[in-house]
């Protein structure tokens, strides 16, 4: 299945597991709203640490915020805004629209003298897509509308270590619908992209 090597896929290194610097919010949000690429290594804290190292693969979900279930037009609108990015500011290997999640597995391309920040990547996606949810449930006055808040505030990352791992959560990523009773076979679910 992916028995390529990866860009920047190494194991563990102990210099770089030593770092002990360690962003918080107000100082990655600084480097953002500057556009400064990230080089080597960045840590950040809001609440979950974010580990970022230039050249990586990652798995990143991020969830709908309270009750909130997303319909399949608003599931369109969620992969269009992940498609959106491909190839721009990152590689996109796979990506479903669950109802109340999305994991997608990515890597973040050149940007600069470094990287895209993860948390640009994901932004650009959030914010475009509840914008343009919110809009339609304005416009259809939509009795389960909560307003602008779409996605909760925090994402989860992991960091793909070796080949091994990519192949593990690419086909995770591939088999959550059929895990959720949501489709028989995963290629029958019109929200997964698979590159491979």
């Amino acid at each position: 299945m992916w028995n390529r090597r990866l860009a920047g896929s190494t194991g563990l290194d102990s210099t770089w597991l030593g770092v002990d610097t360690i962003e918080d919010t107000a100082e990655s949000n600084r480097r953002r709203s500057l556009g400064i690429p990230v080089h080597g290594e960045r840590i950040t804290r809001r609440n979950l640490p974010h580990w970022q190292m230039q050249g990586s693969t990652y798995l990143l979900t991020w969830r709908c915020r309270g009750a909130v279930v997303l319909s399949e037009s608003e599931r369109d609108i969620v992969m269009s805004a992940i498609r959106h990015w491909d190839r721009i500011r990152g590689y996109l290997y796979a990506a479903v629209v669950m109802p109340d999640h999305v994991p997608i597995l990515a890597r973040p391309l050149q940007h600069d003298d470094g990287v895209w920040d993860l948390a640009d990547l994901l932004d650009s996606v959030k914010s475009d897509s509840a914008h343009q949810i919110s809009n339609a449930r304005t416009k259809q006055r939509d009795a389960k509308s909560t307003g602008d808040t779409i996605w909760q505030d925090e994402r989860y990352d992991r960091w793909i270590r070796d080949d091994d791992e990519f192949a593990e959560k690419w086909q995770s990523v591939a088999d959550n619908t059929v895990k959720a009773g949501l489709s028989l076979c995963s290629t029958d679910y019109r929200w997964l992209y698979l590159i491979g």
